[in-house]
């Protein structure tokens, strides 16, 4: 007779480059939109735990940002959320893309990785936009760079392989109880994640370095005695007036696209409709100030 399955249970920390699809490979597996994604550097700035679980064990997701070189005092943040993450961890999943050399960013993650005592599974992301042939010359280049408790070729856009990798994590996660009722898929807020959904459009619809001056104050966030309408008052933090004008644009434009984007993603997270207005202040060097970075949610509250 067959033994029962012990259930397993432990932490993850996602770990990887800007813009490899770290925060897409976790809301595909995790099965809904909690981490903000775009094209852009810096899109994930703090550590958002998420949880999958399933009757053979519970995952803690650690999304990690994307590992970068400190410029002010919210990239140290950033740095210390990685490193929190590394510790925190009982597997480590680094994400990367499909490629026909080790970029430098990946080696400095390789070096940090080759002291890390856990098993540390590499996924290989992007591939229903690459040949079987780039993905293999990927698994051959890399394989020998770390002993990697396994490989994983995945597209997070296209769920490919996500029972696969799934079931790759729960092997290596330890013997264990439930962190977290079965039902729990995050601890974020719903007022933390529609300030983030409001960034997300601003980091999608704006320019440059703008986006990364941003930062999002969810003001008031209140549900109509009806249940059908949620009122959202919210302010964008920018660092200087210039890019004040930008974000509010000709007539209001860029304020209302990214208004309009934002509305859309908090009524499928709320399930009512949104009322939304948005305003716009300028805080100079926010990111070099301790006590704003606090209030914007920055700050080590573990």
């Amino acid at each position: 007779m067959q033994e029962d399955k012990k259930f397993r249970s432990g932490f993850v920390a996602i770990i990887g480059r800007p813009n490899v699809g770290k925060s897409t490979l976790m809301n595909c597996i995790i099965g809904q939109k909690i981490a903000i994604m775009s094209s852009k550097a810096q899109t994930t700035r703090k550590r958002i735990e998420t949880v999958y679980t399933n009757d053979e064990g519970q995952i803690v997701f650690l999304d990690t940002p994307g590992m970068n070189r400190s410029r002010n005092k919210l990239g140290d943040f950033m740095v210390n959320e990685v490193s929190s993450a590394f510790s925190d961890a009982d597997v480590v999943m680094w994400i990367i893309e499909p490629g026909d050399r080790i970029s430098a960013g990946e080696q400095e993650i390789a070096e940090k990785l080759a002291g890390v005592k856990k098993p540390v599974i590499l996924v290989i992301n992007k591939v229903d936009v690459n040949t079987d042939e780039e993905v293999f010359k990927t698994i051959d280049i890399y394989k020998d760079v770390l002993d990697f408790t396994d490989i994983v070729p995945v597209s997070a856009l296209r769920e490919k392989n996500r029972e696969e990798l799934i079931n790759v994590i729960i092997k290596n996660l330890p013997e264990g109880p439930m962190y977290y009722d079965e039902d729990t898929v995050t601890e974020e807020t719903e007022r933390d994640i529609c300030a983030e959904l409001i960034r997300e459009q601003a980091l999608q619809k704006l320019d440059k370095e703008i986006p990364h001056g941003i930062a999002v104050e969810i003001d008031t966030m209140k549900v109509r005695p009806d249940g059908r309408i949620t009122d959202v008052e919210a302010t964008i933090i920018c660092e200087r007036d210039s890019h004040k004008g930008i974000i509010i644009g000709k007539g209001g434009a860029m304020l209302k696209r990214i208004g309009t984007g934002a509305r859309i993603e908090m009524e499928k997270l709320l399930m009512t409709k949104v009322n939304l207005k948005l305003f716009v202040k300028v805080r100079r060097d926010w990111r070099d100030n301790q006590n704003m970075l606090r209030n914007f949610g920055y700050s080590d509250k573990r």
